[in-house]
């Protein structure tokens, strides 16, 4: 009761607030009341401009997150478009280099189409000073076999090895161990080149007849004795005749005509 009591008193006390404000403000001048209008302004304007900026700031604010929004999304699709069209360049570029590989088995095949060969395409090489060895993915399922020749665009590779169902194992010409009968190709004068402990692309001829004429730049082929390799296939160009004391141990370095470090795609011959 005492609550609603004092809660009656002070509804009052605003009432007769509010009543004598009225009057007071009925009595005044025009003039006053600009005066007064002027105070106000004065008082309440700054305040009334700070909340319009405020609310402004504010509208503004909630441009700046919108479009903030917008423009992650817009980063996310093109992540997403750049993703799409990286992963589409590299199915292109493995298209391409299976197209490349694929040309270069048929000229093979073209320009050696007198052998019966099936084409492979080197998946590990070991070509270093101590050895010339490459594997093929070729093996006995395609009717490889030890002894076999192989083959390249550009002249000869070397011979099979060892056979895997799916793979062989070639020695290259350029191996240490390994040997090829040859000729010259214009003079049919005939020699052994051997694989060079240097390797790369250079082998050494040998056993060269102390009346043979051998020129720089001249083409080597094999002579296609000592049943491996079939005769006329390119080996490389002599590039530098050495001459010693000894007729008898002058001898030859030879550029191969197959870029080992570049090898890829081979023809083993059949027959």
């Amino acid at each position: 009761m005492y609550k609603n009591k004092k809660s009656g008193a002070i509804g009052i006390v605003v009432t007769v607030i509010i009543l004598i404000l009225l009057v007071v403000l009925s009595n005044i001048n025009i003039d006053k009341l600009s005066v007064v209008e002027n105070i106000f302004s004065t008082i309440v304007m700054p305040f009334q401009n700070g909340f319009t900026m405020l609310k402004n700031k504010i509208s503004g604010n909630d441009t700046f997150f919108t479009d903030l929004d917008n423009l992650k999304t817009e980063n996310e699709e093109l992540k997403q478009k750049n993703s799409e069209l990286e992963q589409s360049l590299r199915e292109l570029e493995i298209i391409k280099a299976e197209n490349t590989t694929l040309k270069e088995q048929m000229n093979l095949k073209e320009k050696y189409g007198e052998y019966n060969t099936v084409s492979g395409y080197v998946i590990n090489r070991d070509i270093s000073n101590y050895t010339g060895m490459v594997v093929i993915n070729v093996g006995s399922d395609d009717g490889v076999q030890p002894n076999m020749t192989v083959i390249a665009d550009k002249g000869l590779v070397g011979n099979v090895v060892s056979v895997t169902s799916n793979t062989a194992k070639v020695q290259t010409i350029v191996d240490p161990a390994s040997s090829v009968s040859c000729i010259i190709n214009t003079s049919k004068d005939a020699f052994i080149t051997k694989g060079s402990i240097d390797s790369g692309r250079e082998i050494r001829a040998t056993y060269i007849p102390t009346d043979a004429v051998l020129v720089q730049d001249t083409s080597v082929e094999t002579s296609g004795l000592g049943g491996i390799y079939p005769k006329g296939i390119h080996v490389g160009t002599i590039k530098e005749v050495v001459n010693t004391q000894n007729p008898t141990d002058k001898y030859a370095t030879i550029e191969t005509a197959v870029d080992f470090s570049k090898l890829d795609t081979v023809l083993v011959i059949l027959n």
